[in-house]
């Protein structure tokens, strides 16, 4: 899985420290493997909206995969997700979010248009989103599975990693109309330099036409296209391959 060639690669690398920032189950794959895997190595976690839905939202407003991945845990394993920090300061210069500072839903370094499509946050909403987390040398965050790296209106970097194994949430309405996506497992190595932070972002190659067949032969076509591909096609295209 994507999860495990990331892995891999941060441990080739020597790399001190490792940071989640959220939804670790998300997909409709092996959600409980994947809790197992991360239960055990016992990294500093963010909660996600993912991982505190599967506990606290209705099953009616559950995406699909949401069910599968509530329905895939059991009860202290939901809980144990739940039960994660919002926020977290990893050291006095590090602070890591899910999405923005005060909601876990919300695009820290991208705004929404009308039909879902994602563009670079303007100077001010990035300093109303941020507030005081605007002082930190770096901010992390997640939610929107795009990689990018900005200096922010404190002067800090703010770094969004990227998706280990789910470049697009396939359940969303909004999925066929993004831009074009690849495929590649994300991940971002931080460093500090000569007083300076930067950052590498990475994109991993690794068996995501195994992991579409997966989807693909528990039921999922539209994860297994955005798996493979990266991108989901408006409904009203043909989708070729296994399903």
């Amino acid at each position: 899985m994507a999860l495990e060639a990331v892995l891999a690669d941060i441990g080739a690398r020597g790399v001190d420290a490792t940071i989640n920032l959220g939804d670790c189950v998300a997909g409709p794959l092996w959600p409980r493997e994947t809790f197992e895997l991360l239960a055990d190595l016992q990294v500093p976690t963010v909660r996600g909206n993912h991982d505190r839905w599967i506990l606290d939202r209705p099953a009616a407003q559950m995406p699909p995969a949401g069910l599968f991945a509530r329905a895939a845990l059991n009860e202290a394993q939901r809980a144990a997700l739940h039960g994660l920090p919002a926020t977290l300061q990893f050291t006095p210069e590090i602070f890591a979010v899910h999405g923005t500072p005060s909601d876990d839903c919300a695009y820290l370094l991208e705004e929404p248009s009308d039909d879902g499509r994602l563009s670079p946050a303007r100077r001010h909403v990035l300093a109303e989103r941020l507030g005081a987390a605007a002082a930190s040398a770096v901010v992390l965050c997640g939610h929107s599975h795009r990689q990018a790296l900005v200096m922010g209106p404190g002067g800090g970097l703010i770094l969004n990693p990227g998706s280990v194994g789910c470049p697009v949430f396939a359940d969303s309405p909004a999925a066929p109309t993004l831009e074009h996506r690849s495929p590649h497992a994300r991940y971002a190595i931080l460093t500090k330099r000569a007083g300076r932070w930067g950052a590498e972002l990475i994109a991993l190659e690794y068996d995501w036409d195994g992991a579409a067949r997966h989807a693909a032969r528990l039921g999922w076509p539209r994860w297994a296209q955005a798996l493979a591909t990266g991108n989901v096609a408006a409904p009203h295209m043909a989708m070729g391959g296994e399903e």
